[in-house]
């Protein structure tokens, strides 16, 4: 009986320590996982930035050795979680996901969670889920904080004269975008004071957030908007400037502009922000109609968060610079955040030219 005794503990014994030993294995594999399968789920196509965004982080995963499948949701929040949904059937080792609608992937990121899958938030944070891993974006209160220090110089309401009242119009983001009120934030944390001076005059009175966001960024969204403000508030006087939060919304600002003769001599531009120095509004920086926009390089952000994907699956920490800012309402998730540029005609060239973002060909 003893010696029964003895060969049943020594069974015992060796089944857990097999048990431990495949737990083990699951972790060891997490170090040796070249040629895993990434999933990067992007908001559209309709963007040249989501497009860039797409490919820069599909470039640096590779050059990991990694494998990838990239889709776009093509601001479609449903269609998004079904790429995701089948992005997780096809045994992606971890997700790279920019949001369309923050709110919408509480379900999906909990089948990743599951499915024991990381997930890295790109540039828009996810809200609402403890399933968010870590989050790769740029200093969002400070794209708006450059945004309407711009506006201030450009007025010359930094001065000691005291100039004004200049006449501004506000747009924001879209309401489904987190990002959305960090810009908004920065930028009013620069403007207020001069509007509560009555040095800045919102002549629309539409000051609050959720009277001015541009639900997908889109721009013929906000011409219409800034044409109905121009035949409701602008029968007398002019705007002097506009804070807008993308490049894609100050395109469609301009056009509504443009039909109202801004531009010519009685009517000059006013300043007019922008953000993601997209091609088409570089141009229009260069020959005088966007004022300025905010670079944020997106080659930078791709590297983060491959650079994420690749420690998190090596049992490794990522690189973080921030762990107290990006509260999604469950948890405040680990960043690393870049620093964004403002750009004008002074220095487009040295930055975007020489930065290799452009080149003089594509600027023509």
């Amino acid at each position: 009986m003893k010696n029964v005794r003895t060969v049943s503990m020594v069974i015992l014994l060796s089944l857990a320590v097999a048990a431990c030993g495949r737990s083990g294995e699951d972790d060891d594999d997490r170090g040796d996982v070249e040629g895993a399968v990434i999933g990067i789920s992007m908001p559209t196509k309709s963007s040249e930035r989501w497009i860039a965004d797409g490919a820069n982080v599909k470039k640096e995963l590779e050059s990991k050795g990694y494998k990838t499948k990239l889709v776009f949701g093509e601001d479609d929040p449903d269609q998004q979680v079904s790429q995701i949904e089948n992005l997780i059937t096809q045994d992606v080792e971890a997700l790279v996901v920019a949001a369309i609608d923050n709110k919408s992937l509480n379900n999906v990121t909990r089948q990743a969670a599951d499915a024991n899958i990381p997930i890295i938030a790109y540039d828009r944070l996810i809200l609402g889920t403890k399933n968010v891993d870590y989050y790769a974006s740029f200093d969002n209160e400070r794209v708006g904080e450059l945004q309407g220090k711009y506006i201030v110089k450009a007025l010359g309401l930094d001065g000691d004269s005291k100039p004004g009242p200049f006449n501004i119009e506000l747009f924001a983001g879209s309401n489904d975008d987190n990002n959305t009120r960090y810009f908004f934030k920065g930028a009013m944390k620069i403007l207020q004071p001069y509007m509560d001076e009555k040095r800045l005059v919102v002549k629309s009175g539409q000051v609050a957030l959720n009277q001015i966001t541009t639900l997908r960024w889109d721009g013929a969204t906000a011409q219409k908007r800034m044409e109905d403000i121009l035949t409701s508030s602008y029968k007398a006087g002019r705007v002097d400037a506009v804070l807008s939060p993308y490049d894609g919304i100050s395109i469609g600002i301009i056009s509504a502009l443009k039909s109202d003769a801004y531009g010519s001599k009685g009517k000059p531009w006013p300043v007019i922000t922008g953000q993601d120095a997209e091609l088409a509004s570089v141009k229009s920086i260069m020959s005088g109609e966007q004022t300025q926009t905010v670079y944020k390089d997106l080659r930078k952000l791709a590297k983060v968060a491959a650079n994420m994907v690749d420690a998190t699956l090596k049992g490794e920490k990522p690189q973080i610079n921030d762990r107290k800012s990006y509260d999604n309402r469950v948890k405040v998730v680990p960043a690393f955040l870049l620093q964004p540029v403002s750009v004008d005609r002074s220095n487009y060239e040295k930055v975007l030219i020489g930065g290799g973002w452009f080149t003089e060909d594509d600027l023509k």
